[in-house]
């Protein structure tokens, strides 16, 4: 029996053309293309990708494009011991979600190998990230690209890559509408996607869509704890393609599991360079008075703390010592175009200007000493001139989905595979457990990547 895990839009027609593919991938971020582009290394694979709507584009385009590995040759280099099982060990501790030590411990393994694929094989300029250590990372461990330019640059690098293979077709402004699904009496299968405008028939279907942080719908029922955070993510994850693995079967996992941030500037929507906390800044409430320990959390669960506080907000400090290194991120440049931090001549200036009780932020800053393993510079207190901001806690993208194995298969409630069916990216059940506490740097594009390559590389073998 043949049913459809979704429908068309009312007012589109049924053409009843049906194409065919051996792979049909649906999403055209990092999951997606690197998917596509290791199955692809089979010159007899034929593949479509299926992309929504790459003007608004998808969350890689959005991060800061920094990929997590251990044990890679750039480490080595730097005189870093690491490792996949290490890495992994520093993952689980965070999110304490044992449960997903198979999948953690797969895509870590993968993580070394795509990121010098991208830089040995596709040419991609990378760099181990010495200066972005974060909460929770043992070692430096964060790879990213030369000139801080953010995860667009990586996305259009693989886009090149992938109109540069003879059996990749990349289909633009195609959003699916669901997916095509035998069911038996003993077992289910996709065989194939919808779309607006066909059918479109494959051997296997890899969901690779965004995630649900922009369907209130789907947060108000799986995701309650988001609830009246900055949405910065993009328009586009509506999360249709866990909602089309519901409809054939599939099993979902840490719904309430999402990526937030603690520095998301108020007024504005831009992001602070997460490295400011090591580098010596602080973070005082709005009595003027320092709350937490910057570099114990990350800036996900930094998000948690902040919404507790008066306000749902906290201000940022920091000196011109760590502005210079900050200053090179697309995260910074983003901030200082739309004028969301300021530059303060004094205290008396700062506390004016972010309209801080003067006693108190005096008192907070004279008790604060400025300490940073990225930088020299003076010991003691922060020194004018100062830079401040107002932050408040944002949501970037879900981190619940379908439960795959650790090869990227899709599952039902009972353990049984979907046939034909993969999921990555933000259709997938990520690495982080089911609260924003469990989100360590990079686990986002490490989850995507990772899926994208083990599948990848599965289907190669297999077709």
């Amino acid at each position: 029996m043949s049913e459809r895990a979704g429908d068309r839009d009312s007012g589109d027609t049924d053409c009843g053309d049906t194409d065919s593919v051996d792979i049909a991938v649906v999403g055209g971020g990092a999951c997606g293309l690197v998917a596509a582009l290791r199955a692809a290394a089979n010159p007899s694979v034929q593949v479509a990708i299926f992309e929504k709507d790459t003007k608004h584009g998808g969350n890689t385009q959005i991060s800061s494009g920094s990929l997590a590995a251990g044990g890679t040759r750039f480490q080595a280099a730097a005189g870093i011991a690491d490792s996949p099982d290490r890495h992994a060990d520093d993952i689980l501790a965070v999110s304490k979600d044992m449960a997903a030590e198979a999948l953690v411990r797969a895509v870590c393994a993968a993580a070394p190998r795509y990121v010098e694929w991208l830089a040995d094989d596709l040419g991609y300029p990378l760099e181990l990230g010495l200066d972005m250590p974060r909460a929770g990372q043992s070692v430096p461990r964060l790879h990213t690209d030369t000139g801080r330019q953010g995860g667009l640059r990586l996305v259009r690098f693989l886009r090149r890559a992938v109109e540069a293979s003879p059996n990749i077709a990349f289909v633009d402004h195609a959003p699916g509408t669901g997916l095509r699904v035998n069911v038996e009496p003993a077992s289910v299968r996709v065989t194939g996607i919808l779309t607006r405008e066909t059918e479109v028939g494959a051997r296997e279907v890899v969901l690779a869509t965004d995630g649900f942080g922009n369907s209130p719908g789907l947060l108000a029922e799986y995701c309650p704890d988001a609830a009246g955070s900055v949405y910065c993510g993009v328009s586009t994850s509506t999360g249709d393609g866990i909602t089309w693995g519901l409809r054939a079967g599939a099993a979902v996992r840490n719904m309430g599991g999402y990526l937030g941030h603690g520095l998301v500037v108020v007024g504005h929507g831009t992001r602070l360079n997460p490295n400011l906390p090591f580098l010596g800044a602080l973070l005082v409430d709005a009595s003027g008075r320092r709350f937490c320990d910057e570099t114990a959390q990350g800036y996900s669960k930094l998000g948690q703390l902040l919404r507790a506080l008066p306000g749902a907000r906290a201000a940022l400090i920091w000196d011109e010592h760590a502005m210079e290194v900050a200053r090179h991120s697309e995260l910074m440049r983003e901030s200082a175009a739309a004028g969301a931090c300021q530059r303060y001549g004094s205290v008396t200036e700062l506390a004016a200007g972010l309209k801080l009780p003067e006693d108190a932020l005096e008192e907070t800053l004279g008790g604060f000493t400025a300490r940073s393993p990225l930088i020299r510079r003076p010991a003691g207190r922060l020194t004018a001139p100062l830079y401040g901001a107002w932050v408040t806690h944002g949501l970037l993208a879900t981190q619940g989905g379908l439960v795959t194995d650790p090869n990227g298969s899709v599952l039902r409630a009972d353990g049984s595979v979907i046939a034909g069916l993969s999921a990555g990216g933000g259709t997938a059940c990520g690495i982080s457990g089911d609260s924003p506490d469990g989100y360590l740097s990079g686990n986002g594009l490490l989850s995507a990547m990772g899926l994208g390559w083990i599948i990848g590389e599965r289907l190669a073998a297999s077709l």
